[in-house]
């Protein structure tokens, strides 16, 4: 997904309930995989460190990881938190259960269909979404790794080699230079 594309499943998911919404910042700008996602509850995000808004969470291979929360991202889950202190973050919209990965899947599915994006998008798509994106805002690629939670950069690199992001094409700062701009 491009940066468009990505702007376009946020502002579509916030309109389809509070529980959507919340699963597309923590999928689409956080870059957590479908089953941290699923997991994350109310109180994973009520500490602060350093005078950020923090989430804790268990990633991949039982490896803990603290993330700062954005602004945008905190308006999204307090929206769906309403009055509760407590427990899972994102219910299923209709039941109010817990979500499970196949949820995550489905709810996807469907802001991809109401954002009108022609190709299948997959939990997994908005993580490289988020990854890449996060590259071709200028993120160094350690921040990149951070941000993926990858334990190898090599890992984070395939993010950066599997887009031909022409805006960010070495040619444009060589003309610059030559230029003397």
């Amino acid at each position: 997904m491009d940066r468009l594309e990505l702007i376009r499943f946020l502002q579509v998911a916030q309109t389809i309930t509070v529980h959507h919404g919340a699963l597309a910042y923590l999928l689409g700008i956080k870059a957590l995989r479908a089953s941290e996602a699923a997991a994350v509850r109310i109180e994973d995000y009520a500490d602060t460190l350093r005078g950020h808004r923090v989430l804790h969470l268990i990633g991949k291979g039982n490896k803990p990881a603290t993330m700062p929360v954005t602004v945008p991202v905190l308006r999204a889950l307090e929206a769906r938190r309403g009055q509760r202190t407590t427990g899972q973050l994102v219910l299923r919209p209709v039941s109010g259960k817990p979500i499970d990965r196949r949820d995550v899947y489905r709810m996807v599915a469907r802001i991809a269909k109401t954002a009108e994006i022609p190709r299948h998008i997959s939990p997994h798509s908005l993580r490289h979404a988020a990854i890449t994106n996060a590259l071709d805002a200028g993120v160094p690629l350690r921040h990149a790794q951070i941000l993926a939670r990858h334990a190898d950069p090599r890992t984070t690199e395939h993010y950066g080699r599997a887009r031909g992001n022409l805006d960010r094409h070495g040619v444009h700062s060589l003309t610059a230079y030559v230029a003397g701009v």
